[in-house]
């Protein structure tokens, strides 16, 4: 709420405060709702938990399917302050429910951390905080007063940290004396899961900037007439996350066991690739300066929801299944860090399309994660045996949806 009433401010003063208050409330928030959500459900019992998933995702989709047609109209055709203004009164109202209804949570979730911070580790906490922010105030004049604190140059440091921040914790995890043998084990299978998604968020994440960009110029947005403001376009995919997720949640719910957990990330890379392979097609003509129709981005969006649904809600499932038990939380983040990895990757590639152009850059994207696919596919086996799960009629104990 404060990040998006910095931005609400005339000026473009609150632009970086304001970005980084809803990084911090968006990452205080999304790890622990997900991992209260999955505290409803007994340990085991996956196939529920996965359906439950389901709902929690609907509830996203309804705000996602809001947010373009208030925020980005006010934006489009008023000013863009008053849209963000509008977005901060969004997150008052949403404070407001949860302080008035937190009480009727008590009982499903923890309300302590499973293995507390000593004081000692509290205390190493806080002198790290320190120092980055020290260095931050040393660093930060010294750059832009030698001109390296230029907009290219910060996007690069922030896709550095978006890599190097979830390596260097799930080596910390790995270390922790807390974690186990089986649990490291489980770990290592987990960095396969975690790549794969970085590659799908990297795809999936690029309607937000690509393909929005994309409608705004190369894409015939009249409707009976009217224009059409590009950011609606963005409402498209949370309509069919409406309306696709209770029936993907109930099929995994019948049909769940049928299929392996890697199996289920192979299709969310082949649907996410084959989106962008579509949009290779999509955009050869607008290269030539015609506008395409709307039902190519409709095509896409759909495509690309079913892979989300194929990885998303199982992605939070198999994350709170293989997690240790002292970084359970800490490990939903993990699992949200893979989408800011995939952020990272996919918010630089727009630059290549100077040098090989648009309808190059959705056909290498596409083809990478079509490959990735069939290799998740291929070691799928092994990665079952590590992660201790098992088909219908095979020994052992599944752990994940």
């Amino acid at each position: 709420m404060a990040g998006h009433t910095c931005l609400a401010v005339p000026g473009n003063h609150g632009v970086w405060p304001g970005l980084l208050l809803i990084a911090a409330g968006t990452g205080l928030l999304k790890t622990n709702i997900t991992s209260m959500v999955g505290f409803l459900y007994a340990e085991g019992d996956t196939d529920r938990r996965a359906a439950g998933y389901s709902l929690y995702y609907m509830g996203i989709s309804a705000g996602a399917l809001a947010a373009p047609m208030v925020v980005g109209f006010l934006g489009e055709e008023v000013d863009w302050h008053l849209g963000f203004a509008a977005a901060a009164l969004g997150m008052a109202l949403g404070l407001t429910q949860l302080t008035l209804g937190k009480r009727r949570l008590a009982e499903s979730y923890r309300e302590r951390p499973v293995v507390p911070l000593t004081a000692r580790e509290r205390r190493n906490v806080l002198r790290a905080a320190g120092a980055v922010v020290a260095l931050l105030v040393l660093l930060v004049p010294l750059a832009t007063e030698t001109g390296l604190l230029g907009f290219d140059n910060l996007t690069y440091a922030l896709a550095a940290v978006g890599l190097l921040v979830p390596a260097g914790y799930l080596a910390h995890m790995y270390r922790c004396p807390h974690v186990d043998t089986g649990e490291r084990v489980r770990l290592k299978a987990y960095v396969w899961f975690f790549a794969a998604a970085a590659l799908f968020w990297m795809v999936y994440d690029q309607m937000a900037i690509t393909l929005n960009v994309f409608a705004a110029q190369k894409v015939d947005l009249q409707v009976l007439g009217w224009q059409m403001p590009a950011s609606w376009t963005l409402s498209i995919p949370s309509v069919f996350g409406i309306v696709l997720a209770p029936m993907v949640g109930m099929f995994w719910l019948r049909k769940g066991r049928n299929f392996s957990t890697p199996g289920k990330f192979s299709m969310a890379l082949g649907l996410a690739g084959g989106s962008f392979l579509v949009m290779a097609v999509a955009s050869a003509p607008a290269s030539g300066g015609a506008k395409v129709s709307l039902w190519w981005l409709i095509g896409v969006y759909f495509i690309q929801v079913l892979g989300e649904l194929c990885l998303s809600l199982v992605g939070v499932v198999i994350t709170m299944a293989l997690a240790p038990r002292a970084f359970t939380s800490q490990m939903i983040g993990i699992w949200f860090l893979a989408a800011a990895t995939g952020d990272s990757i996919g918010g630089q590639v727009p630059r290549l399309d100077h040098a090989i152009g648009q309808t190059g850059t959705f056909l290498w994207q596409g083809a990478l994660l079509v490959v990735a696919g069939l290799l998740m596919l291929k070691g799928a086996g092994r990665l079952r045996t590590q992660i201790g799960e098992y088909g219908p009629g095979e020994a052992g104990v599944r752990v994940a949806v």
